[in-house]
């Protein structure tokens, strides 16, 4: 009882200010929310008033809608938007990266690529656009596909589970097959896209060897 009153009486408090606002995913809520970053002034008071400063408190983020507070550390954690966006763009370089590797000269292809494409949202995807594309990655080489491969994969990874990224392999696996058996540059290029997926090389392997069993 005692302490409690000593407690209301004089104690630690925090002042905060908005540093910083954006969107973010709320753990606590579990989607994409309005966010405000605060930072603090920790101040000794006595009575309610401020008597001695006591040092910087460690910045948070707070969300506007539940007011949870979280460590800055949960602003790595992409938006569902954000996500939805770098599965496109990943679906999308892996379909134009098995093209280059292929040459893109089968309709089969072409059209597995578009259909691919087109399910993880670019919507207005052309055989005629994949194409375009396809020839200038196949004609320069700075930088290589591999290279754009595994950047567009690479912000993608940290935030699929084993299923999803082993999904998008297999996007790429049936582009390839769509005109017949891999050949040595589409298979090349799937081993760097399962590479930069984080797979282990033995997963890729097998989920390669499955996707080109006859069904």
């Amino acid at each position: 009882m005692v302490r409690s009153r000593l407690a209301r009486l004089a104690g630690i408090r925090t002042a905060w200010r908005v540093i910083d606002d954006g969107d973010f995913f709320c753990a606590a809520c579990g989607g994409d929310r309005c966010y405000q970053r605060l930072g603090g002034r920790r101040r000794f008071t006595v009575l309610g008033l401020p008597v001695l400063a006591r040092g910087d408190a460690e910045p948070v983020v707070e969300c506007v809608s539940c007011r949870g507070r979280f460590p800055l550390s949960a602003l790595d954690e992409p938006t569902t938007t954000r996500l939805s966006v770098l599965l496109r763009d990943g679906v999308h370089t892996v379909a134009v990266a098995l093209l280059a590797a292929g040459g893109g000269g089968a309709v089969a292809a072409r059209r597995t690529a578009v259909e691919s494409v087109r399910a993880a949202g670019f919507r207005d995807c052309t055989e005629e656009r994949l194409l375009t594309l396809q020839a200038a990655m196949g004609a320069r080489t700075l930088p290589p596909p591999a290279h754009e491969v595994r950047e567009a994969l690479t912000a993608l990874a940290p935030h699929r589970a084993a299923p999803g990224r082993e999904s998008l392999l297999l996007h790429g696996a049936r582009i390839a097959l769509a005109d017949g058996p891999y050949g040595a540059e589409e298979r090349e290029m799937l081993t760097i896209v399962g590479d930069a997926l984080r797979l282990p090389p033995a997963d890729t392997e097998r989920l390669l060897a499955a996707a080109a069993q006859p069904h």
